[in-house]
């Protein structure tokens, strides 16, 4: 009876071990495709922000959205 006992609680160990494998390596295929996504918005996001900071749209924007225009010559106050 024992031996039997042993065998069945023995099986049972080796099944749930086999599952939580293989939901480990679901969860790792899941966080590895999330890390792939994560890694392209973050290319797109920085490629934005690079756009966003260029001197030509800056200077669009002022220009023709905010009405400003370069200051002349006499404007220009350098400090040192």
């Amino acid at each position: 009876m024992l031996p039997l006992l042993f065998f069945i609680l023995s099986a049972l160990f080796f099944v749930w071990s086999r599952i939580q494998v293989i939901q480990l390596g679901y969860e790792i295929s899941k966080a590895l495709k999330e890390g792939r996504s994560l890694a392209a918005m973050n290319k797109r996001l920085t490629i934005e922000v690079a756009t966003l900071k260029s001197y030509g749209r800056i200077e669009k924007v002022a220009v023709e959205e905010l009405g400003m225009s370069k200051p002349k010559p006499d404007q220009v106050v350098v400090i040192r």
